[in-house]
């Protein structure tokens, strides 16, 4: 269980879903992302199907590059969404993702002791965290043996935050009325949301108010990071230049997409022209900071992928606009296979892939 110490003295936080304890409760998952709030409550059956799901968008400026900065706005939206979708429950797991968030694997000499394991992996931490430990709140999950010239060594996947970060969020969900059941990592429920059999490395992307990537082998993240760059700021760049409200700006978006030629497309040409050019310049900003991500796992220690990835499954608000999968799959030279979570419903009124995220979160393990 996470830690953490406030003028109050010691509080505990809800333990970091990375590792599974069972429970009969409904758990909402809750995505907090710098465009919008996104929860969704689900049920399993060889995958995830979402039953109820709730989305208000943010202004500007609540949530900073993944990060609460308005922690009163916040709240007062969750409660709004909350009084309006009077179905869902009130036990959140919620998710964090942003780039003060740290993931590391290492690896230990084989311990069966999980005390003395644990005492092992917070040891090695203080080298592989770049952060002060007193700062940072830690959790881990073991990967299982690998063979080394050296012998045989235990895998471990350290994930590590900001105290100062967590407890923000967490505050701002908790004024709300909502109770935190767990903390996970998006990049985690994006992953658990839309399993895939690749056998090769994986890159998820999941695009809303910035972007979320992880690259994942035979369903474990070996690499997550987060970049600024995403729906939100697309719109707001085309809000600035055409004087539209943000929500005007975002509905161009899905409006224009990118699949039709402009000169087909029905309303005001200017705004419709500019709008393309918004979304064109977004792909490549979006898919230059994911190159360089890439480039950045691949030239990490030897724990970097074997192979390079050759896959992408897109997520996010961006599965809304006509064309994006195309042109990140053009801008990136490679596949891309947009995906969504599936609703057990009709009269969801959400897109799929706004959810998706959060219906990960709304679960510990993958779907079987």
């Amino acid at each position: 269980m996470w830690t953490i110490t406030t003028d109050s003295g010691p509080r505990p936080l809800p333990p970091m879903q990375m590792k599974s304890r069972g429970s009969n409760r409904s758990i909402v998952g809750l995505e907090v992302d710098p465009g919008s709030v996104s929860a969704a409550e689900v049920e399993v059956n060889g995958s995830i199907t979402v039953r109820r799901a709730a989305v208000a968008q943010l202004q500007p400026g609540v949530v900073r590059d993944g990060e609460v900065a308005d922690a009163e706005s916040l709240t007062a939206v969750l409660r709004e969404m909350w009084k309006t979708h009077k179905g869902l429950g009130k036990h959140v797991r919620v998710g964090v993702a942003n780039q003060r968030i740290v993931m590391r694997w290492v690896e230990l000499p084989p311990i069966e002791d999980v005390k003395q394991l644990d005492a092992a992996v917070r040891f090695a931490a203080q080298d592989a965290v770049p952060m002060p430990l007193d700062t940072a709140v830690i959790d881990w999950q073991s990967a299982g043996i690998v063979e080394r010239p050296d012998g045989p060594k235990l895998r471990v996947m350290i994930v590590a935050a900001r105290r100062d970060m967590v407890e923000r969020v967490l505050d701002a969900v908790r004024a709300a009325g909502l109770k935190v059941d767990g903390i996970d990592l998006s990049a985690f429920g994006m992953m658990r949301a839309i399993p895939t059999d690749n056998v090769a490395p994986t890159l998820y992307l999941s695009v809303g108010g910035m972007t979320n990537l992880a690259v994942a082998e035979n369903g474990t993240c070996l690499f997550t990071r987060v970049s600024g760059s995403g729906m939100q700021g697309i719109a707001v760049e085309l809000a600035e230049r055409r004087g539209l409200t943000l929500e005007h700006a975002r509905a161009w978006l899905t409006h224009v997409g990118m699949t039709l030629p402009v000169e087909e497309i029905e309303g005001d040409p200017e705004i419709i022209a500019d709008t393309r050019i918004a979304l064109e310049s977004g792909v490549q900003r979006i898919a230059g900071e994911v190159r360089t991500s890439l480039d950045f796992h691949q030239a990490q220690s030897e724990q970097a992928m074997t192979a390079p990835v050759e896959h992408v499954i897109l997520t996010g608000p961006a599965t809304s606009v006509g064309g994006f999968a195309d042109a990140i799959s053009d801008a990136l030279g490679m596949p891309v296979d947009a995906r969504a979570v599936s609703a057990a419903r009709d009269d969801l009124d959400v897109p799929g892939g706004s959810v998706t995220v959060a219906a990960g979160l709304a679960v510990q393990e993958f779907p079987v």
